[in-house]
């Protein structure tokens, strides 16, 4: 039985550590670039620039909301924090089950707080674009 805790405990330790060096395997460069790439979205959603916007957007999710116009309707409608955010804090860049996320805390129109957590993807170019956006409750309510 000690044997086989001993085991978990090494499997967590593995997975944490390999977590850790995908997030260190992403250089300075390429985080800037992850940065910039959400910044300028936030700055295309706040001119009403939807093509600007769509086209920080992955294929898979162009293709998925068609043209930039419905694109735009779905994030007026079911992300108002990230169409018009109060503030916005980056926070960490994490590798999730081999999926890069970068943390930003936003607050919203209504001044609630969320943490959006967005999918970033390199394409083949080697540019960085968004592959989805979710929101979640703040682990804290500080900006």
């Amino acid at each position: 039985m000690r044997a086989l805790k001993g085991l978990a405990i090494i499997a967590v330790l593995a997975v944490a550590l390999v977590g850790r060096a995908a997030s260190a395997q992403v250089s300075g460069a390429d985080q800037a670039a992850i940065r910039q790439v959400i910044e300028s979205q936030l700055q295309a959603f706040q001119h009403d620039d939807g093509p600007g916007a769509y086209a920080f957007a992955t294929p898979m999710i162009q293709q998925k909301f068609i043209d930039a116009d419905t694109f735009m309707a779905m994030v007026k409608s079911g992300y108002p924090a990230v169409y018009r955010p109060r503030s916005v804090e980056f926070r960490d860049l994490k590798t999730e089950n081999g999926v890069l996320i970068q943390q930003v805390y936003m607050v919203g129109p209504d001044g609630k707080p969320v943490l959006a957590l967005y999918e970033m993807q390199k394409q083949p170019d080697g540019s960085w674009k968004i592959n989805g956006c979710y929101l979640t409750q703040p682990p804290d309510q500080s900006v």
